[in-house]
């Protein structure tokens, strides 16, 4: 059985659903691609068993095929060919593959598509549709402060909660939290779910920069991403999400409003010589100036820097992890930033100035004691 095609969309194809695949998985088919044509449509999927995905092309094939293949040999052979047609020529047999170009022949062993594990199909979904560069945006929002640690399941990924007044995103590690709400993405019924790390990384790097429509369906155990030719199928992190409103402040008095930018830079040359272990940076506020200030006794460094700013409230001292800070800041978009404060044991809590239009963007930090040795 023979089908031809494209070796550039081809390996376009391949590389958006490529990093689903584990090179290190313990069952040898699932670093496969399933290749299946039928009535000249080919859909190439990958999978690692908790995360799927999948992608259309057209090809030219008389025949019904399904065989899997093994990724890196055909990414590493699509790699190395100029813009050409490809015949691949299937034994449904042997399961042997040999593809052959302008000026060669690749001979290489398949495997049974059989053996390759079925992809959960969506039943009793719910669903929410919206754009491609809002969904890309809560996802770059959020996916930085989603906690490494494995003992608190539900923290290792990003909470959606959907509703007929909008739809929230939040995500933290317990040193850091994000919660950003879209007001133009609805859906009828009030609902939530746990989206793990890996498709959401799947997820910012295959989304496309445009306003193409994202129609997301889930159900109790699985998500179900649909966009232009692609597919992204994931199981949702069942756990329970902590109550993230119950640690952030809501009595803010003090207010210190600055050039993001500005402090992003400030931040990152004065952490150089903040200890190594906390990244402690001290933040003095008073009047319409802030000082940024860190030290490492160990090996005697210090730095200060002085800041413009805006400033309602009483004088403070208050102490952060530079590194926190600095990756905040850098998700941001807007000229300037404010900042929330209450006292010096309290988190912060940071939103852009220029707020975007359908969405409120709130981020909050603990801060780390004071200690100056």
């Amino acid at each position: 059985m023979n089908f031809i095609v494209s070796t550039t969309s081809l390996l376009k194809s391949l590389q958006t659903i490529s990093g689903v695949i584990n090179s290190s998985s313990v069952l040898p088919i699932l670093e496969d691609f399933l290749f299946e044509i039928k009535n000249g449509k080919m859909t190439v999927f990958a999978t690692d068993l908790e995360t799927s995905m999948s992608t259309e092309l057209n090809v030219e094939s008389k025949d019904n095929v399904r065989i899997a293949i093994p990724a890196k040999i055909i990414l590493d052979t699509l790699k190395t060919l100029s813009e050409q047609p490809l015949t691949f020529k299937v034994d449904t047999k042997t399961f042997a593959v040999e593809i052959v170009s302008e000026t060669g022949k690749y001979k290489l062993s398949g495997e049974n598509p059989d053996d390759f594990p079925k992809v959960p199909q969506p039943e009793g979904t719910s669903d929410v549709a919206l754009a491609a560069g809002v969904l890309s945006s809560a996802v770059a929002s959020t996916l930085f402060a989603v906690s490494n640690d494995d003992l608190r399941p539900a923290m290792t990924g990003v909470l959606v909660q959907v509703s007929p007044e909008g739809t929230t995103f939040v995500a933290t590690d317990a040193h850091k939290l994000v919660k950003m709400k879209r007001e133009d993405v609805k859906s009828p019924k009030a609902n939530q779910f746990i989206l793990p790390r890996k498709a959401l990384n799947l997820l910012k790097s295959t989304l496309p920069h445009s306003e193409t429509s994202v129609q997301v369906a889930y159900n109790k155990s699985n998500a179900f991403f649909t966009f232009e030719n692609t597919r992204l199928t994931c199981r949702l992190i069942d756990a329970q999400y902590p109550d993230y409103n119950a640690v952030i402040p809501v009595n803010n008095p003090n207010k210190l409003t600055l050039d993001r930018l500005e402090f992003q830079n400030a931040l990152r040359r004065i952490s150089i010589y903040s200890n190594k272990t906390t990244y402690q940076v001290i933040l003095s506020i008073s009047g319409s100036e802030l000082k940024i200030s860190a030290q490492d006794l160990d090996f005697s460094n210090e730095a200060t820097e002085k800041l413009a700013c805006s400033y309602e409230g009483n004088d403070m001292d208050i102490a952060f992890n530079a590194r926190f800070l600095i990756e905040m800041l850098g998700v941001l978009s807007t000229k300037e930033i404010e900042i929330e404060l209450s006292t010096p044991t309290r988190a912060g809590v940071i939103r852009p100035a220029d707020k975007e239009e359908n969405e409120d963007l709130l981020m909050l930090i603990m801060p780390v004691m004071i200690n100056v040795g």
